[in-house]
């Protein structure tokens, strides 16, 4: 399967840019509505999910905290040029990812990104991440310490390296909120109560988790 790469991100950006400016929350919901978003979706939170029933029966993920998770800019090019973010299907351990999400006009984008950007999450607290690329502690409790690399392609030396039954981390520096993935790794809970992924109190401090944070929101 080949490495989920990045590198439609800058040019689709910036075509997107001028229909961002123009973009319309209210007319965003009603579209997502009219899109047939919501029977893989579901925008209203806390987490609906209870048991392993209820997570194996959804279709795709939770968007009720995008507003806190994503980029505006990146999600506003994803919208238009939707490229795989999980190799596998989703809730699978061995179907490759279809690549069937529908894409979407410049303006359509535009509103739909910026009414998800709107559902937020007030457990993420803003401005405690900065990205950190160059920090060897990190790289260690990432790569050798815990086994993130066993689930999560990344980028590491001109290469992508790591697993596949985890969301891809290459591009997470456009994709993702820094402040999110730290609030994700000290409260799991709050996103995805019911998941695969270990919980990391008790086995790193916070100051780790926020290494590691700094760490993976400088992945290109």
């Amino acid at each position: 399967m080949k490495p989920l790469m990045s590198s439609l991100v800058v040019p689709v950006i910036a075509l997107a840019l001028a229909a961002q400016a123009q973009a319309d929350p209210g007319a965003g919901a009603a579209l997502f509505n009219d899109q047939g978003c919501m029977e893989c979706h579901y925008t209203e939170g806390p987490s609906k999910e209870k048991t392993i029933d209820d997570q194996l029966a959804k279709t795709g993920p939770e968007l009720w905290y995008a507003g806190s998770k994503f980029q505006m800019p990146w999600l506003v090019a994803w919208l238009q040029d939707p490229q795989p973010i999980r190799p596998l299907k989703y809730n699978s351990i061995n179907e490759p990812n279809p690549e069937n999400h529908p894409a979407l006009g410049p303006q359509e984008a535009a509103d739909i990104a910026d009414f998800l950007m709107g559902l937020t999450s007030d457990v993420v607290e803003t401005g405690v991440i900065e990205p950190k690329k160059k920090d060897r502690k990190a790289r260690l409790l990432f790569a050798k310490d815990q086994p993130c690399g066993a689930c999560h392609q990344y980028p590491a030396k001109r290469k992508v390296k790591g697993g596949l039954s985890g969301p891809s981390l290459v591009g997470a520096s456009a994709r993702l909120n820094p402040d999110w993935i730290y609030a994700y790794l000290l409260r799991p809970e709050v996103f995805k109560p019911i998941k695969m992924m270990p919980v990391f109190r008790n086995v790193l401090s916070e100051e780790q988790m926020r290494q590691i944070a700094a760490y993976v929101a400088a992945f290109k």
